[in-house]
């Protein structure tokens, strides 16, 4: 796996890849440094979350770009959702990542930050659950013909 310094220098063919990348690097930094496990299903939300109750709002950055590309992969993989540059929902110039699901945009690498910087209040694991209930599971709904 990449390093901090090698996922900032690198170069990726396509921002579905670096998310991916940086998701890979927080399911190494769960087991390396909180020896927490975490593989893409929906209540490894929860053991982030909890290793997110432990960290401090320092290197804001990396961690936002870290766990947020985390929660963006779990939710893209379950909703069958694609990564997509934005304008910043707040306005100005900047983009930020998002993800497009069947129409709606969500921007977990915000949800993160706001984790991070506001505490508790801003719970993943409750944010999950919200979009779980909003966004219906797709192999769900062509199950029963709705696609």
């Amino acid at each position: 796996m990449p390093s901090k310094e090698e996922l900032f220098a690198s170069n990726f063919a396509s921002l579905a890849e670096m998310m991916n990348a940086y998701a890979g690097e927080a399911v190494r930094v769960a087991w390396s440094e909180h020896r927490r496990s975490l593989d893409f299903s929906p209540a490894s939300i929860d053991v982030m979350e909890q290793i997110l109750a432990g960290q401090t709002a320092e290197d804001l950055e990396y961690q936002t770009r870290l766990w947020g590309s985390y929660l963006g992969e779990v939710v893209r993989r379950g909703f069958s959702g694609e990564w997509e540059l934005t304008a910043h929902p707040g306005g100005g110039i900047s983009a930020v990542p998002a993800l497009s699901i069947r129409g709606s945009r969500l921007y977990p690498l915000m949800k993160v930050y706001r984790r991070l910087t506001m505490g508790e209040g801003e719970s993943l694991s409750v944010f999950y659950k919200m979009v779980s209930e909003r966004l219906p599971n797709p192999s769900k709904e062509s199950a029963q013909g709705v696609l």
